[in-house]
């Protein structure tokens, strides 16, 4: 007999109620960087060598930047749920775990933010 409520196992979650989506992203993030990553160092390999010019038209066109962000999005979300599983882990004490969770969280939107950025003023031309 299960202590587990009827919505409780349509549902399918485990008693935290994030567990399982947080385990599933994680994999679906490393399996996006797989294809993600391998598109950039293709990327970096084409254009090692050349000049300005052309890497600011290669990187204008809208497939590219928008790989690029789909990677700069994947590896963000996916270097913070693993620092989350890490702070989690290994820190005891409850305040400071809140407190690295938050700056961990305002970290990975910095970088993302940031990079998003990068990558936009790049492919229109700037």
């Amino acid at each position: 007999m299960s202590m587990r409520t009827p919505l409780a196992k349509v549902r399918g979650l485990g008693s935290a109620k994030s567990g399982t989506e947080h385990f599933w992203l994680q994999r679906l993030t490393a399996v996006a960087n797989l294809f993600l990553v391998s598109f950039l160092i293709w990327l970096l390999f084409t254009l090692a060598g050349a000049d300005y010019d052309t890497v600011r038209r290669t990187l204008a066109k809208p497939y590219i930047a928008v790989l690029l962000v789909l990677l700069v999005l994947s590896a963000v979300t996916h270097m913070r749920l693993g620092m989350e599983t890490i702070i989690e882990d290994y820190v005891h004490s409850e305040w400071l775990k809140v407190a690295a969770l938050l700056l961990n969280t305002f970290f990975a939107i910095l970088v993302g933010i940031t990079c998003v950025f990068a990558v936009l003023k790049l492919s229109f031309g700037a």
